[in-house]
């Protein structure tokens, strides 16, 4: 199959993504109007050109600096009325992308200005969860959508976070998380956490491997007992990439490295934002580690970071892999398998994912080897 007929069946795959923040997916519009309506300054004044803001903004190759773009983002999404929209329109633009199952990650603590209780936060993003879902299947498109409540790495509140997102276990919340900065700000920091989540057979996603490296997963998938790594391309630095006597491509891993495939932990890699925040020494798609990462076997999943930021979705990010990195029809459907089996749902339910949906889907296209 040829690149560019690969890449014009690639909006009708189906898709599933784990690493998707809520609060860098709005739609420039939505921004703006929602701006508009409390009194928020932003840096542009139509939606053309406020995306591009983001994008150049984001564009820094500093995460600190990629993180600061989320002022705007936040500043209008602090009622229940916003963030029910921003979580409505989130689940209907990545069902319009052919994504089957999404994981929306966020945090709670970070919408309170305006007094809304951490609770009634998520009940918020909950009904435009709801909403967005019933008008996807309204349109044809069908979708499942879980909550990821985040935790903020530099904050001291992650066991009262841990402790919201158990409580709303089963009105919506999937998994727990923490983000930011991550360098300076590691899993022991608050220590006990990873115990109550553990007994509460809570799963875990950590940030790790993206602005700090090896220490980072290890503490993640050791101490964190994380499920899955938030980015993790960093694991490249324990392994050592190399050539045997014939030339051929010869690969070592460190102890890091082979726990973390030893044992299958899924990789939420982003290669868009990756290159944006420089999580990576990569300077394009081509060179990105997600190939060889692949190639290595390790469980790797492709993801979209933040749609706003980086101008991207699962189809461009699919895309770009087709176009500049060589990637074929077989492995995107094995990205995809590997994302549904690392989903934070039951084992059944998984299964179902993938042999009721995503291979029906992809057998539906000449070629592939499923």
């Amino acid at each position: 199959m040829t690149d560019d007929r690969l890449v014009d069946l690639i909006p009708a795959l189906p898709k599933v993504v784990l690493h998707d923040h809520l609060d860098g997916g709005l739609r420039p519009q939505t921004v703006l109007e929602l701006a508009d309506a409390v009194g928020h300054r932003l840096p542009a004044e139509d939606a053309d050109s406020l995306g591009t803001w983001f994008q150049q903004a984001a564009d820094s190759g500093n995460l600190v600096q990629y993180l600061e773009t989320f002022d705007h983002t936040l500043a209008v999404m602090q009622t229940p009325e916003a963030l029910a929209r921003v979580a409505k329109e989130a689940v209907l633009d990545l069902a319009i992308d052919g994504v089957v199952y999404a994981e929306q990650r966020w945090a709670p603590e970070q919408h309170l200005t305006k007094g809304m209780s951490l609770g009634e936060t998520v009940e918020a993003v909950q009904a435009g969860i709801d909403e967005g879902i019933a008008e996807a299947a309204a349109s044809g498109y069908i979708i499942q959508v879980g909550q990821l409540v985040t935790a903020m790495r530099h904050a001291d509140r992650w066991q009262e976070i841990a402790e919201l997102a158990v409580a709303y276990r089963d009105r919506g919340v999937v998994g727990f998380d923490i983000a930011g900065a991550e360098d300076g700000f590691p899993p022991d920091r608050h220590a006990q956490i990873w115990r109550f989540l553990a007994d509460n057979n809570f799963p875990v996603t950590i940030h790790a491997g993206e602005a700090a490296g090896v220490p980072s997963i290890a503490q993640a998938v050791h101490l964190g007992q994380a499920d899955r790594i938030g980015h993790g391309v960093r694991i490249v630095e324990d392994i050592d990439f190399g050539t045997d006597d014939d030339g051929s491509p010869l690969a070592t891993l460190g102890p890091v490295a082979h726990w973390v495939r030893d044992h299958q932990i899924p990789l939420e890699v982003c290669p868009v934002s990756n290159l944006q925040t420089s999580a990576t020494s990569a300077k394009s798609i081509k060179e990105h580690p997600i190939t060889r990462l692949k190639e290595l076997d390790f469980a790797v999943t492709l993801n979209t970071d933040n749609r706003l930021m980086s101008r991207t979705s699962m189809s461009n990010e699919m895309r770009l892999l087709v176009t500049d990195a060589g990637w074929t029809l077989d492995d995107l459907a094995d990205v995809t398998i590997a994302a549904a089996w690392g989903a934070f749902l039951h084992h059944d339910e998984r299964r179902a994912l993938v042999e009721q949906v995503i291979v029906p889907g992809y057998q539906k296209i000449e070629g592939a080897k499923l």
